[in-house]
């Protein structure tokens, strides 16, 4: 019996408080079972990806959310980071900012970002690129174990 796709644990890296309340409230009104861990700023991040202090004993994200313009580590670094670790490269990237700017989609490519998604300002907008990326990883990607 097919129970259909497997869970999925997304970080999702944002220091906005409002995106972080629309993209929990997008993957809530989803229906999916995938778990959603946030992280504020760039060094979080990467503390929650390598497991260390607070972040000891999460599990390894199945996809990261970022954005790019973050306090304390840049997304741009993070990204850069996550794509040079031979242990955390294929831990698909999205990156969701509000960002339009050429350079920065260009950029994010050059740095292996898996997919580039600049936020919609209409809150129901918002709430549907959310889900579309989520079911898009959910259901249509295989994403390695």
């Amino acid at each position: 019996m097919n129970e259909g796709p497997r869970p999925i644990e997304v970080l999702l890296v944002e220091d906005d408080p409002g995106d972080v309340l629309l993209t929990v409230e997008a993957f809530e009104h989803n229906k999916v079972n995938n778990t959603l861990h946030v992280v504020n700023d760039g060094e979080q991040a990467m503390a929650f990806l390598h497991r260390e202090g607070e972040y000891a004993d999460v599990p390894r994200p199945d996809l990261i959310l970022l954005d790019l313009n973050l306090p304390r580590k840049d997304g741009r670094e993070v990204l850069q980071e996550i794509k040079q670790d031979e242990n955390l490269r294929r831990i698909p990237v999205v990156v969701l900012t509000t960002s339009e700017a050429d350079e920065d989609i260009l950029r994010s490519y050059n740095l292996h970002a898996n997919a580039y998604v600049t936020k919609p300002v209409d809150f129901d907008q918002f709430i549907s690129v959310v889900r579309r990326i989520d079911d898009f990883f959910v259901t249509v990607v295989k994403l390695p174990h």
